[in-house]
Order: C-alpha cells, then sequence, then structure tokens
C-alpha cells in the first residue's frame, strides 16, 4: 500500500482559490517546487501538509485528496 499513489485536485482549488503556487507554497510553508510536484502527483504529502493545503484552499481532504483507484 505504501507504493500507492494519491491523485489530487490541488491545483484546480488552487485556481479557484486565486492563489499562484508560490502564494500556496508561502501560506504553508513548502517550496513552490514543492507544490507543483504534489500537483503533479509526483510526491505524497504527509497528512499534516494535507491538512494545511486544504485549510489554505479552503476545500475538505476529500475535495482535495484520494487514493488512486478510489471513487
Amino acid at each position: 500500500m505504501h507504493n500507492q499513489r494519491f491523485k489530487n485536485r490541488l491545483k484546480l482549488a488552487r485556481v479557484e482559490s486565486g492563489l499562484t503556487q508560490s502564494e500556496l507554497a508561502d501560506r504553508v510553508g513548502i517550496t513552490r517546487q514543492t507544490v507543483g510536484l504534489i500537483e503533479a502527483g509526483g510526491y505524497n504529502p504527509s497528512l499534516k501538509l494535507c491538512i494545511q493545503l486544504a485549510r489554505a484552499t479552503n476545500k475538505t481532504l476529500d475535495e482535495l485528496f484520494w487514493m488512486k483507484g478510489d471513487s
């Protein structure tokens, strides 16, 4: 199970919130490059970071993240 990737709607949520990658990164204390990797599915964020991203974009965890293969 540890090799499974998360799917996410972070880019859509970020754009809907009117934030750039840099602005979102600043709000949650990560780099712009990390935001880009998460949006592209190349990085699985920790639960703590998922919660911070959800709060920063005014979304729930379920709206932003799910495991690949889940409906």
